[in-house]
């Protein structure tokens, strides 16, 4: 796949603004590139959040969840089998449990045994448990079937969610999600476990009037304690950092820092190799996140729960190994799956432009709970939708989709759906990702309808990957002392991109690391005597090293790297070219 690189244009006027209230010249260009235009849009204390009252559905929740901590009713968490599900759940029982609710538990769905979601097998096992109250989190909007089940066996359900609705809402009690039809929050972009905290703030409020703590002798729980949940599966859902997300995760991100997470998380961190002082957003996407979810992908996410929720270190310690070996299984299952992936497409192709538009493949050996990772790394190389399906164990076809700017991949679905009747069974998700299952035999036809879809929908230059750059640095610039500001500068993420520069170096040395990592040396045009260590990840060890190359073009994120207590400049470098 071929790479442009591209420099992010940004309004002058907001440059100004920006500058006038103090942004030094490059972070006000980096800032107005990403429609900031003032900087009360970065603001970052918890003040700024906007109000659980705006939630539709939060006033009949709450009144429910009040009832029942009074009540002291029977609550079962039904969550889901990712990071976001897992963070949700476990934000639910700390936080009921810390406002004086005696009996609370949860329940996720097996990936390979229940399905998604809120299903009527579910609400069985619910019952067995004696709920009198199902509160869904990360999950619900389209448990339809469920709630029908829950209210048959004399339970109340809230859902409460951030997917997109389908065309009826389940008849459930409350429904907190922002993405409901006459819903005035205007973060759409929050995620699960978001979602989950805004009820439990608005609860413990409500409790408070109530005098609910006083009378019981209680202190009042500080729903700060929870953010560095809230960040976690708030980055690891990939959701866009709006101004509202960014500043729920850098909240959680200083609380992580100062020592204050939980003891789950910073046991995970250890593993990883990160130091918790110096977490950013980005180690909660890579570092903690794949670990969480390998549980969900490979056994059962309830283990990453039981990470979240415990408060005993040495426990801690245990689950975190537990799911760092499960992380490793996921990765070795993920690699022989690539390879056996890129066999397939090599067979539909000569070159890429013979490529289908919207990718589809199937093997009923993979693993079903890593097709999605599996998805995600086809979509980055090809820069092409794409859905991989796996054979499930009730006899359908379950597929993973992963997608690109420009191609809305549930509404895309949807279509399919919609002119087909009865190909899929069931489908959901949001724009960039999305999951559905089909019968064996209509794989081909989906296929076919797929990428006639991703034809009737992009045009070729969006099949063209692009590398958005805020321009080149100066020598002078490549310091440590810029590389910390833009650090703080963030929390970076999904749609607030972290910034990326471009320029053209010598490449004093290369040697490859790690299998596929060019590791590099870099001297800055019109710097003689510089020298910047870089790295490349997952390149194409056919083409590199290239003795023959010594000077290259690059897009490149500025970053440090601490050995043994010294920290130096390193460039992460996103694309790699000759120049």
């Amino acid at each position: 796949m071929s790479k442009t690189v591209r420099r992010r244009s940004a309004d002058d006027k907001a440059i100004e603004s920006l500058m006038a209230e103090g942004v030094e010249p490059l972070l006000a260009r980096i800032y107005a590139s990403r429609k900031i235009n003032a900087t009360v849009e970065l603001e970052r204390q918890l003040a700024g959040m906007l109000m659980p009252a705006t939630f539709k559905g939060m006033d009949s929740a709450v009144a429910i969840l009040v009832e029942a901590v009074e009540q002291q009713r029977q609550i079962v968490i039904v969550g889901d089998y990712d990071a976001d599900g897992a963070t949700s759940s476990a934000l639910s029982i700390l936080a009921l449990r810390a406002m004086g609710l005696a009996s609370v538990t949860y329940l996720v769905p097996n990936r390979f045994t229940h399905g998604y979601g809120l299903t009527p097998r579910l609400v069985d096992e619910a019952k067995a448990l004696g709920a009198e109250l199902l509160i869904t989190v990360d999950n619900g909007i389209a448990a339809i079937a469920g709630v029908e089940a829950a209210h048959a066996a004399g339970m109340k359900v809230v859902v409460t969610d951030h997917h997109l609705p389908g065309d009826t809402l389940p008849a459930a009690d409350a429904i907190v999600n922002p993405s409901q039809p006459g819903c005035g929050f205007a973060s759409k972009n929050i995620a699960g476990v978001g979602v989950i905290f805004y009820v439990m703030a608005a609860l413990r409020a409500a409790l408070v009037a109530r005098g609910w703590f006083s009378n019981q002798g209680m202190a009042v729980p500080n729903m700060a304690d929870y953010l560095d949940i809230v960040a976690l599966g708030t980055v690891a859902d990939v959701v866009p950092l709006d101004r509202n997300n960014r500043i729920l995760v850098h909240q959680g991100l200083a609380r992580i820092r100062a020592g204050k997470a939980r003891p789950g998380i910073l046991h995970i961190l250890e593993l990883a190799k990160r130091s918790y002082h110096r977490v950013v957003a980005s180690d909660m996407g890579f570092a903690i996140g794949p670990r969480l979810n390998a549980a969900g992908r490979l056994d059962d996410m309830s283990l990453g729960v039981e990470c979240l929720l415990t408060s005993d270190a040495i426990r801690a310690a245990e689950i975190a190994a537990e799911l760092d070996g499960l992380n490793q299984d996921r990765k070795s299952i993920e690699g022989s799956m690539q390879q056996e992936a890129d066999q397939a497409l090599a067979r539909l192709q000569v070159d890429e432009a013979e490529l289908p538009w919207g990718v589809c493949l199937f093997d009923k050996t993979w693993h079903e709970g890593v097709i999605g990772i599996l998805a995600s790394r086809i979509k980055d190389k090809h820069h092409r939708p794409v859905i991989i399906f796996a054979q499930g164990d009730d006899g359908g076809v379950k597929g993973s989709a992963r997608s690109i700017a420009g191609f809305h991949m549930r509404d895309a679905i949807a279509a399919i759906d919609a002119k087909n009747p009865g190909l899929i069974h069931k489908f959901g998700g949001h724009a960039m990702a999305a999951g559905l299952t089909i019968a064996p035999e209509n794989y081909n036809l989906f296929s076919q309808l797929f990428d006639q879809q991703a034809r009737n929908t992009l045009d070729e230059d969006e099949l063209q990957a692009v590398v958005l750059s805020d321009g080149e640095l100066g020598p002078e610039q490549f310091t440590l002392d810029l590389a910390h500001r833009l650090r703080e500068a963030g929390p970076w993420g999904q749609r607030f991109a972290e910034p990326v520069f471009d320029g053209e170096f010598t490449l004093v040395q290369q040697r490859l690391v790690g299998g596929s990592h060019l590791k590099m040396v870099l001297a800055p045009s019109g710097f003689d005597g510089m020298l910047i260590d870089a790295i490349a990840f997952n390149i194409d060890p056919k083409q590199w090293p290239n003795l023959d190359v010594n000077r290259v073009s690059l897009a490149y994120k500025l970053d440090i790297n601490e050995f043994r207590g010294k920290q130096t400049v390193q460039l992460l470098v996103d694309y790699l070219a000759v120049a």
